[in-house]
């Protein structure tokens, strides 16, 4: 994937910042994001020299000085709020740390200048509660796949933002401007997406389309070109969407730090905007699900790339195979199975379980049914 101008900074920044974790592999991260090792060596080197400032002509100000007085720290707590009006004492304190800021306020302290400078709402101050949640152990073990719901562009155009989130570290992997909610937009996006970071072991939708399938069996389109490059699917339970909580938390800092209030011209300025937003929140904002750390610190790429071309579907010998026919459907030993539209013309595999007269039925390497030959057909 080549550097556009547009985000070449956020690009250097994300590279740079994967690149540094720990035992990382330059060379795959350089094929992911479409560089040679040679420039990836050369901004490593500058960021390690220089920090961010060592990866291109930013007006950037000064992080230090021997003495500070308590106006200028009190300015500096200002300057963080303005520039993030959604952020609270403690990730304004975390940043300040992060910045370099040689006095750090106690959160009681910054929350007090906010209230003496007029940058809290009262009212919006008491809607903030904690949040605990379980998170995988490692990155890509799974991640989290939503849309955010349409919003209106100066153009008179909707713009649906489709947000990819890594359920362990919180990293953003992707945030992108759509012009609809259709599974061809999405598969290009994780398509993008799966070149950069390599594939999740399991990816987590909610039931509505392009997600999932009909009443009766969750698979569509999508979700088996997803199956087939080896990565398990789950869905939300209905009408809980708790179950994708991270998302909704995350969706709830977009609405709040860059949505709200806003009318944004049109889908280019939209989608630079979310970059923008989704560089900071990976790389700057601090996050209090993680000890207010940012989520880059937590985030590897996966070690599984992404196949331009799909594995052949294989069996094994003893498997008895069958295809799914134009209803979505399958015979076996006298009886028809339903299976879903969505595998038509696909071969699945049914093998018997340990438990008499059931039988499992696979899709590539994943059980997707069960047969019991022990009911009446």
């Amino acid at each position: 994937m080549s550097w556009k101008e547009a985000s070449i900074m956020s690009l250097r920044k994300e590279f740079v910042m994967l690149a540094s974790q720990a035992s990382p592999n330059v060379r795959r991260l350089c094929r992911r994001f479409g560089i040679s090792s040679r420039t990836a060596y050369k901004w490593m080197k500058r960021y390690q020299q220089h920090g961010e400032a060592g990866l291109g002509d930013q007006s950037r100000r000064p992080q230090q000085s021997p003495q500070r007085s308590a106006p200028e720290v009190e300015q500096a707590v200002l300057a963080v709020r303005d520039q993030h009006p959604a952020w609270g004492a403690r990730k304004i304190g975390a940043r300040l740390q992060a910045a370099g800021q040689p006095v750090i306020p106690a959160p009681s302290t910054i929350h007090a200048i906010l209230q003496r400078q007029g940058r809290i709402d009262p009212a919006q101050a008491g809607k903030h509660r904690a949040w605990q949640r379980f998170e995988h152990p490692a990155p890509n073990q799974l991640w989290q796949m939503d849309f955010k719901g349409h919003l209106a562009l100066g153009s008179g155009e909707r713009c649906h933002p489709l947000s990819v989130l890594d359920d362990h570290s919180r990293y953003a992997l992707c945030l992108a401007a759509c012009r609809n909610q259709q599974a061809e937009t999405v598969q290009q996006h994780l398509t993008a997406t799966f070149r950069r970071y390599g594939l999740p072991e399991r990816l987590l939708m909610d039931n509505g389309s392009p997600w999932g399938g009909d009443e009766q069996t969750p698979y569509s389109g999508l979700s088996v070109w997803l199956l087939r490059l080896g990565i398990r699917i789950s869905h939300g339970r209905p009408y809980h969407p708790q179950t994708q909580g991270k998302t909704e938390r995350f969706h709830r800092s977009l609405e709040a730090e860059v949505l709200q209030g806003q009318l944004y011209r049109d889908f280019e300025q939209m989608g630079d905007r979310l970059e923008q937003w989704r560089h900071l929140y990976n790389h700057q904002r601090p996050h209090e699900a993680l000890g207010l750390a940012v989520p880059s610190s937590r985030y590897q790429v996966s070690a599984r790339p992404f196949p331009e071309v799909l594995p052949a579907i294989e069996y094994s010998p003893g498997d008895q195979v069958r295809k799914v026919d134009r209803t979505g459907r399958i015979s076996f030993q006298n009886r028809v199975v339903r299976i879903s539209k969505a595998l038509r013309g696909y071969p699945v595999a049914l093998r018997p379980t340990i438990q008499d007269g059931l039988w499992d039925v696979y899709f590539c390497t994943h059980p997707i049914a069960q047969v019991d030959l022990k009911n009446e057909p």
